[in-house]
């Protein structure tokens, strides 16, 4: 009987093992979401004073590489080369209405963003191509729309990519975008 219980337990610890999941470890660039207005998917919850309409403007949907030392802009993103804002999978915006970017219209839709960045100038391209990885299927073909933002430098580093914005009750907002030393600011209206 001793053996039975001995044998049933082995074979139990033996199953588990060939069963188990080996999962990979934490991205070392995390996923991020923002909407305009700015924090919607909460504040439609938890802040009703702010009357936020039924459903955001805009949302983005991003990974936040490190700078970790590294040099970023002509280092790691080169200038003049496409880069897919981020890392990953590359950058995603979910347009609800048609919005105005940089006062030209960009239609209600999903779109991929890349940016083309020089030391004072960075493009912001809008591409109709989805679930896309990284920048290495971008095909210009499919760009929607092209709009240039300014490259504003700062006096302390942001460590993370970040996309962020600044909505106001006017139908107008900023999306700022920084890495490293650099931001760019692009006015959106609705």
């Amino acid at each position: 009987m001793k053996n039975f219980f001995l044998a049933v337990i082995v074979c139990t610890v033996c199953i588990n093992l060939g069963y188990s999941q080996d999962f990979r470890g934490l991205d070392k660039s995390p996923l991020d979401r923002v909407y305009l207005p700015d924090h919607f998917a909460h504040d439609i919850k938890f802040a009703p004073e702010r009357n936020l309409p039924d459903t955001p403007i805009l949302r983005i949907d991003y990974s936040r590489p490190q700078k970790k030392g590294r040099v970023v802009f002509d280092g790691m993103v080169k200038y003049n080369e496409i880069w897919r804002l981020g890392a990953n999978e590359a950058t995603e915006i979910k347009v609800y209405k048609d919005v105005k970017i940089d006062g030209k219209l960009l239609r209600k839709g999903t779109y991929t963003m890349y940016a083309l960045p020089t030391k004072d100038i960075w493009t912001i391209v809008f591409n109709k191509d989805v679930d896309q990885w990284g920048h290495y299927s971008y095909d210009e073909n499919n760009d929607v729309l092209r709009v240039d933002a300014h490259v504003l430098h700062s006096n302390a580093p942001v460590e993370e990519f970040t996309i962020q914005f600044e909505d106001s009750e006017q139908g107008v907002a900023v999306m700022y975008i920084a890495w490293d030393m650099d931001r760019v600011e692009i006015p959106i209206s609705y």
